[in-house]
């Protein structure tokens, strides 16, 4: 019989019925402001008193369900006493659009708590009495048990049984009252409806957040070392037979560097929840010292620019000039050496680019081969086509890769 209790009286069960009682003794206090109404009414039956007692509690005890902290307090409770995974509430003003429903869950949880906790307490703490003290007088005796006007005499050994009778169905009242907690507390106290798509959207937009800070590190730091590794490598060799190429490369790592750092610390200041300054933003306005960064590597980069890139603003022009960088690390990363070709054509229905390079083995100075995370076509990819964009990448012949873009004008919002 203990073995067949053991998995009712778990450390959940203990807690469950804790909390439960808990909310039943917190709602003493009002109990005189409810007994009023009974009192200035002493012409009523007893009956109706109790009911009219009852109902004015009951009304009391939900009132103070509307008070936000309340709530707050209840989830916390009910998550660490009923193990009910229950998420925080969600801060602000009650849901719009609720029609008023979600305002009316807390003051529900708190009465059915608060009568789930008072019938578990009378009900089971009146069989634990019984249960105790019906053995004894089992050597003969006699006891009468009454219960509600009813009358139960228990006698000789059978006092024993019935005891161990009630001490049961205590344990499984008290079983009950957490079983019915746990039950009513996801919900009850759980998100609505409303706050689950708030919750949803909120994750949605972290998640926005931390793909674009994604995107322009990749697209920064991996085009700034990419740049300085070969720049390091060129100045390295053209230090003593070349001291002019070798300072002119050594000051194209300070600038790249210095803008890589911007970037950093904008991004830095993001993911501490800090008050950053103006996001450091890169046009194709900044597409010449894009190139000479790219010429003082080493590379021989052969623009071919057309239409009024002038009038390239806003989203549009940020995003041409994420994909150029892009596409120009890769060929400076993977090429073979030879003429990078980069073509910018604006027109009045969107804005084409294309980055042409030889494939194979580098040449020259610097490492023949990058590491890479393999992010930088999908994630070009990606931000094309949530600029609604079409997107083209692969071999262009037997000796040469291609990159082309066409993003519509309507991105330039």
């Amino acid at each position: 019989m203990i073995r067949g209790l053991r998995p009712l009286l778990r450390g959940s069960t203990y807690a469950g019925v804790l909390f439960a009682y808990c909310g039943a003794l917190a709602s003493l206090p009002l109990l005189p402001l409810a007994l009023l109404p009974a009192l200035s009414w002493r012409s009523a039956s007893e009956s109706v008193q109790i009911v009219l007692v009852l109902l004015v509690w009951a009304v009391l005890v939900g009132v103070v369900g509307l008070a936000r902290p309340v709530r707050r307090v209840l989830v916390v409770s009910a998550r660490r006493l009923l193990r009910v995974p229950l998420p925080n509430p969600v801060a602000g003003r009650w849901p719009s659009g609720s029609l008023g429903l979600d305002r009316w869950r807390t003051p529900l949880w708190l009465v059915l708590h608060v009568a789930v906790g008072w019938t578990g307490a009378l009900a089971s703490g009146v069989l634990f009495i019984m249960g105790l003290s019906l053995p004894g007088n089992w050597l003969g005796g006699e006891v009468r048990a009454s219960l509600f006007g009813t009358s139960v005499r228990v006698s000789g050994g059978w006092s024993w049984v019935v005891a161990a009778v009630c001490i049961l169905l205590a344990v499984v009242i008290c079983v009950l009252v957490t079983k019915v907690l746990r039950w009513a507390a996801p919900r009850l106290l759980g998100p609505s409806a409303a706050e689950r798509l708030a919750l949803a959207a909120e994750r949605e937009q972290l998640l926005a957040e931390r793909n674009r800070i994604a995107h322009e590190l990749h697209d920064s730091i991996g085009h700034t070392l990419t740049a300085a590794t070969i720049q390091a490598a060129v100045a390295g060799e053209a230090l003593s037979a070349d001291p002019v190429t070798a300072r002119a490369a050594m000051r194209s790592i300070e600038e790249s560097t210095r803008a890589a750092l911007e970037d950093l610390d904008y991004v830095l200041g993001v993911l501490r929840e800090e008050q950053s300054g103006t996001a450091p933003t890169r046009t194709l306005a900044d597409l010449p010292e894009l190139l000479d960064r790219l010429r003082h590597a080493g590379a021989v980069v052969e623009p071919e620019l057309s239409g009024d890139l002038v009038q390239v603003q806003g989203t549009l022009s940020r995003a041409a000039y994420r994909i150029l960088q892009e596409g120009l690390t890769n060929a400076l990363r993977h090429g073979a050496g030879g003429p990078i070709v980069a073509r910018v054509a604006a027109g009045p229905d969107g804005l084409d680019l294309t980055v042409v390079n030889r494939t194979g083995a580098r040449t020259g100075p610097g490492p023949g081969a990058f590491p890479t995370s393999g992010h930088g076509l999908p994630g070009l990819a990606e931000r094309v086509r949530l600029l609604h964009g079409e997107f083209q990448a692969g071999p262009d012949g037997t000796q040469h890769w291609r990159l082309a873009v066409r993003l519509p004008a309507r991105a330039s919002a």
